[in-house]
């Protein structure tokens, strides 16, 4: 373990892979560049504003947004006031929230929610709360104690739970009040039918008849609301269900192309490449299978 100027990291021994790391920054330059992870980061804005990229889309963030980024989600910050935060980052094999799914519930809310910006608004009182857990996994990081990692992973879990009532309650309450609008509905149906078909049906016109709207109208609809093209939303939904079966299983790249509804296991392998940025099998090698089975 080191500890450098806030900064305090655990390295899984056997593989050399980086497994936590908590770290305080004062400045853009960790992320002023692309990022492509093979662990999840959580990093909390404390001062400062600017532009986040991330995916297909783009969107401002100002103090005390915390974001946050799945396995090989690209993202980069462009600061337009110097930004000062805290960052949290782990690999699925310290903590894995797939297969921690009941216990912790952040999949699809704080992480991989296609449908929301990668970030929630830290209120007063979370905030208190939050800081509490990192000096408290501060404190844990500088303890080599027995059960280290044990313990981590219970602040960890923490906070990743308190993180995403937050998203949730905020999703609940940015709902559009308009119960007589249209669009709201027609939104929520796309996200059910995305969510029922997106292994069968691959093409935004598909969706656009099921729906029973021209194709022009449901595109703008789409990228007011999400800010990005049913296309986009497809392909996401899609990666996200390959790395989770990359990940939490063993099967043959060729079945898991196949119940995605893809016949030709190349085709989805550059498919899987072009939005992932990493082939199915180095995503499986550098994610680890291994220990997900155990």
């Amino acid at each position: 373990m080191s500890n450098t100027q806030n900064t305090f990291t655990l390295i899984d021994e056997p593989k050399g892979n980086l497994a936590f790391k908590l770290f305080w920054f004062d400045d853009n330059s960790h992320f002023d560049h692309l990022q492509r992870h093979n662990y999840f980061s959580l990093i909390w804005i404390k001062e400062g504003s600017g532009i986040l990229k991330s995916d297909f889309s783009e969107y401002s963030f100002e103090a005390g947004r915390m974001l946050a980024f799945s396995l090989y989600q690209p993202f980069m910050l462009l600061a337009r006031e110097p930004i000062k935060g805290v960052a949290i980052q782990f690999h699925p094999d310290f903590f894995c929230i797939l297969k921690h799914h009941k216990e912790v519930s952040c999949s699809g809310i704080l992480f991989d929610n296609i449908y929301k910006p990668p970030y929630v608004m830290v209120d007063a009182v979370n905030e208190s709360l939050l800081n509490l857990l990192l000096e408290q996994m501060k404190a844990e990081m500088l303890n080599k104690a027995l059960a280290q990692y044990e313990i981590l992973i219970s602040y960890l879990k923490i906070f990743l739970i308190t993180a995403s009532r937050l998203k949730t309650e905020q999703q609940d309450i940015l709902h559009d009040p308009d119960k007589d609008a249209k669009e709201p509905y027609i939104l929520q149906d796309l996200k059910d039918a995305i969510e029922t078909h997106f292994k069968t049906k691959h093409s935004a016109s598909h969706y656009a008849d099921m729906l029973n709207i021209s194709a022009k109208a449901l595109a703008r609809i789409t990228k007011t609301h999400f800010n990005k093209t049913i296309s986009n939303l497809i392909a996401e939904r899609i990666i996200i269900e390959a790395k989770r079966e990359l990940y939490l299983t063993n099967r043959p790249i060729k079945e898991i192309a196949y119940e995605l509804g893809y016949e030709d296991e190349y085709y989805f392998s550059r498919f899987f490449k072009t939005n992932a940025d990493v082939s199915p099998q180095l995503y499986r090698d550098t994610v680890g299978y291994g220990r997900a089975s155990a």
